[in-house]
């Protein structure tokens, strides 16, 4: 199992995604592409998320859309950077993001989600 103590960004693959969204409450991911302006401009901004209090409950990761099929597949109808929310194994919100304003918004969806328990 995964132990993170602070919300930093982990690097992982496919395989790694699915098994860190299912054994964390919480996941935000970053997909990217190698020749992505945009993917390099959101960077700090991301990191600078990752590292904040205010989503400590959060898991960032990174996965290059180049090097995993997966992630690839997914990227195949969407443009780079494209960040995907997830609570409790499931998606919860998925879409490009241009600005850091828009990636705040949607991790502020993610961090107010309350799942449902049973």
């Amino acid at each position: 199992m995964f132990e993170f103590l602070r919300s930093t960004v982990v690097d992982t693959d496919d395989e790694g995604l699915r098994r860190i969204t299912h054994e964390r409450m919480k996941v935000f991911a970053k997909f990217t592409a190698e020749d992505c302006l945009t993917c390099k401009l959101l960077g700090p901004g991301f990191a600078k998320f990752a590292d904040d209090e205010e989503y400590q409950g959060i898991l960032f990761v990174r996965l290059a859309s180049d090097e995993n099929p997966v992630a690839k597949q997914l990227m195949n109808q969407r443009a780079a950077p494209f960040f995907v929310s997830y609570c409790q194994g499931r998606i919860l919100e998925c879409d490009t993001r241009e600005t850091d304003a828009d990636v705040r918004a949607q991790l502020d969806r993610l961090r107010a989600f309350m799942p449902h328990t049973a």
